[in-house]
């Protein structure tokens, strides 16, 4: 199967759409199509033994519009908008010409009724050609410079597809013709000297009407192209973040090149306030990046050797080289706006109403057009009443609003979830989301980090806190226990030196024994220390408490009695309780799955107060545990990190892959979550809600305006309350319904969600109180060493009345008599040894 995008001109309403839709989908080999009003394109799966690129443009040249195949530069990422340009240029143009003669135009036509100044020789029955001639030379450049809506209205209506520059093209065409008819009209009766036949065509041109609808169309679609403009702001704003050059080494000198001419494997240079040119990984040198516009991370992100670095992100402080492992279309930029531009050419079911409703619009109201003017003339009224009627029904129903109802809202709602790191893969992912009544969390690497860590240190009265770290360290370096990686990275971290070990015994299921100075010492579980009869003493009811946490007791030892215990545990993540207090007041149910034993998990539920927890899960079994739920009536959206998780992530009704900005393209998950945080589960149910509210909003708006407009302008209110609807006005009408859909859709660029927006008022409460408060989470804190460090470390700036640490929560509050900049707190900290990971 391959998919190609095409790039379509002609298009101006849902019909369009729908036309191409319909016309490719009969082709053979196509297993989907998705047509993009907004975008102006069409992306179409289809299989390429049996169908190609020319029959697909040949089939769109068919249905009478423009097919353009969209050649996608493999290397270099540019911006989309040269056709949306092109198209505001070339609209903006015919605005213009369009004014110069429209203006004098309603100047003579309307002069007389409103009783301005006009030239004697527009004036009297005499002059009665001049006047009427005058018009039809001022109205054909108008319709010469929109004469797009007639070569496309009637080229689609002889393809029995009408659209809507159909109806412009009928309506606007038929009272130009009328007017031409007038003004032989007029000649005819000054020839025989028929004052009241010259009277009543001089009077009922109708110039003026097709002119004034063409510009107030065109005036219209000026304002929605520049409007849609808008709703690929977040795609552009990403494509700007691409760097043009790269710093390289080559043969041990500095040389700069183009980004398209990097290499896998290139070894490049960043200096403080450039930005990464492309993925790759630190081989020298540690820094902070800015990941702000990728993941929408606010703060910058710590980084050393081994780390991964994004493409497009920006190096703050210090100078690092980096191995390139990803170029071009590979790069999680790259992946992110295809990922962002397949979401925004997808549909949502919900737009399958709208859809249906438009392909048999149009005919519908020409037909209706016809009927109203034919009965007009039967209950007796005259030709030029009936007439007008049936133009401002064809000119007021323009299905315009419908068609940018659903795609505006998409386009916009998915830029804003990219630009924070949340990537919505499709449309019908939008709709989904929203009806979840069930969250199932993943707990290793979706609640939790995912890697052991060190907790807790405990030492006896005759050992210092370092020397049993150092101990420890020097012991587990030579381990290949998962858990011996966690005193590792704790003693490294604190620059702990390592002692010199002999004799070293892996000991397997118990731990290690070893000799430092001489001195015989045990490492490992419980089973080791009762193994050479060595008595926990007071440390037997300290490590029961740290196992019923569900934390893993280590116990170090001599040959004579225990020396400490160091507890190791996957920690849960900083954001993990408020994000799962945040489920429950969504009212959805949460539900824990985890491969760990009971007692593991029942303490990790007690710490995040979750109610319901499945323990001892097999990867294997997940999605059978997601079927359970489906087939009890739950609605379940599975999270989880994408590793272990395909099958549970497949299964559920929305799968949300967390923490996965270093590969955005999980085939599993319908939303992508740049970060590793669980908040942005939140953040992303409730940007699906307001998009799919904004979906509904648009719908309703450019449904209700027709069944309003479409009565008005045939006239059905006219014999009893005398409402006529003008041609000129209901031009504007439609206009304005097209633009208002896309300025609502527009709104969704100012979305916050609830997380986001309490943090605003507590930082206004702040700002206004005498005594400010900060909240940060700080990383790398577990033991009262630690709490000490930070506090004394913050209390030092200028400003900070009290510093609280609440090792629990990894929280460090700070009262301050005056506003101090954060950026402040994060160096104070990070010169600490530490990490903030959120203010």
């Amino acid at each position: 199967m391959k998919s190609q995008k095409f790039d379509i001109k002609g298009m101006t309403c849902s019909a369009c759409s729908n036309a191409v839709d319909r016309a490719i989908k009969k082709l053979e080999g196509v297993s989907e199509v998705n047509v993009n009003l907004l975008s102006n394109s069409m992306l179409v799966k289809y299989d390429d033994k049996v169908l190609n690129d020319d029959k697909i443009i040949k089939r769109v040249e068919d249905a009478g519009y423009e097919a353009i195949l969209n050649k996608v530069d493999n290397i270099k990422i540019e911006k989309k908008d040269n056709i949306a340009e092109d198209e505001i240029n070339e609209l903006k143009n015919r605005l213009i010409v369009s004014l110069i003669f429209s203006i004098p135009l309603f100047y003579i036509a309307m002069g007389h009724m409103l009783n301005w100044p006009l030239p004697s020789i527009f004036l009297g029955e005499k002059n009665s050609i001049t006047f009427a001639f005058t018009q039809f030379l001022l109205a054909l450049p108008i319709v010469v410079i929109n004469i797009k809506y007639y070569k496309v209205g009637f080229k689609t209506l002889l393809k029995a597809s009408p659209n809507m520059d159909s109806l412009i093209a009928i309506g606007t065409g038929a009272a130009m013709l009328y007017g031409v008819f007038s003004i032989y009209k007029i000649g005819f009766a000054l020839g025989v000297d028929d004052l009241n036949m010259l009277h009543k065509y001089s009077m009922n041109l109708y110039f003026e009407s097709a002119a004034i609808v063409l510009t107030l169309i065109t005036f219209g679609k000026y304002l929605e192209a520049k409007a849609k403009g808008k709703t690929s702001e977040a795609i552009n704003k990403l494509i700007d973040l691409a760097p043009k050059k790269a710093l390289i080494l080559r043969d041990n000198i500095e040389v700069e090149i183009s980004v398209e001419e990097l290499k896998l494997k290139d070894i490049v240079i960043v200096k403080p306030g450039a930005s990464i040119p492309a993925d790759g990984v630190i081989i020298s040198g540690n820094t902070s990046i800015d990941e702000s516009m990728l993941t929408g991370e606010s703060l910058p992100v710590s980084k050393k050797v081994g780390d991964r670095v994004i493409g497009a992100s920006i190096n703050k402080y210090g100078s690092i080289k980096f191995e390139v492992t990803k170029i071009g279309p590979d790069t999680v930029l790259s992946q992110i706006i295809k990922l962002v531009e397949e979401a925004s050419s997808s549909k949502a079911p919900i737009s399958k109403l709208a859809d249906k409703i438009s392909s048999i619009f149009v005919p519908t109201v020409i037909l209706i057009s016809v009927v109203a003017t034919i009965t007009w003339l039967i209950l007796g009224y005259d030709f030029e009443f009936a007439l007008g009627i049936g133009i401002a029904i064809l000119v007021i129903s323009c299905p315009c609003a419908l068609g940018l109802a659903t795609p505006t809202a998409i386009m916009v709602g998915t830029g804003k979830g990219a630009q924070n790191g949340i990537l919505i893969k499709n449309a019908e992912a939008l709709e989904v989301a929203e009806k979840i009544d069930t969250i199932v969390l993943d707990k290793t690497g979706t609640i939790t980090e995912g890697k052991p860590r060190v907790t807790d240190i405990l030492v006896n009265s005759e050992i210092s806190y370092n020397k049993l770290l150092q101990i420890a360290y020097s012991l587990e370096k030579n381990s290949e226990h998962p858990l011996a990686d966690a005193i590792v990275k704790k003693a490294e971290d604190e620059n702990i030196e390592l002692l010199k070990v002999e004799e070293f015994k892996a000991q397997n299921g118990f731990g290690i024994e070893a000799k430092i100075d001489d001195e015989t010492i045990f490492i490992g579980n419980k089973k080791l220390l009762e193994k050479n009869n060595i008595l926990l003493e007071d440390f037997f009811e300290k490590s029961e408490r740290l196992a019923s946490s569900g934390k893993t007791p280590i116990f170090i030892s001599n040959s004579k009695k225990i020396l400490g215990v160091i507890a190791v545990a996957d920690v849960v993540k900083a954001t993990s309780k408020r994000a799962i207090e945040e489920f429950y007041k969504m009212n959805l149910e949460v539900i824990m799955l985890t491969g760990d034993n009971q007692k593991t998990a029942k303490a990790i539920a007690d710490e995040l107060n979750i109610k319901n927890f499945i323990a001892e899960v097999l990867p294997e079994d997940k999605d059978k545990v997601i079927r359970k739920l489906q087939e009890d009536g739950k609605k379940v959206a599975m999270v989880g990190d994408g590793i272990n998780d395909a099958p549970a992530l497949a299964r559920a009704d929305i799968a949300i892959a967390i923490g996965a900005g270093t590969d955005v393209a999980i085939e599993s998950a319908n939303i992508v979550l740049v970060r590793n945080d669980l908040l942005d589960v939140v953040r992303a149910i409730q940007l699906s809600a307001a998009t799919l509210k904004n979906i509904k909003q648009n719908l309703f708006w450019a449904f209700i305006y027709n069944i309003i407009g479409i009565p008005l302008a045939a006239g059905v209110f006219y014999s009893f309350l005398g409402w006529k609807l003008n041609p000129m006005f209901a031009g504007a009408a439609m206009s304005l319904s097209s633009v208002s859909v896309v300025l609502n859709a527009l709104r969704l660029r100012f979305f916050k969600s609830t997380i986001d927006k309490n943090i605003k008022v507590i930082e206004n409460q702040n700002i206004k109180g005498v005594n400010m408060t900060k909240i940060l989470k700080v990383d790398g804190m577990s033991c009262g060493h630690c709490s000490g460090r930070v506090e004394k470390a913050l209390s030092k700036i200028d400003g900070v009345d009290s510093v609280k640490v609440e090792l629990s929560t990894k929280e460090v509050i700070i009262n301050m008599s005056k506003d101090i900049e954060e950026q402040v707190f994060v160096d104070a900290i990070s010169e600490a040894g530490y990490e903030v990971i959120k203010i």
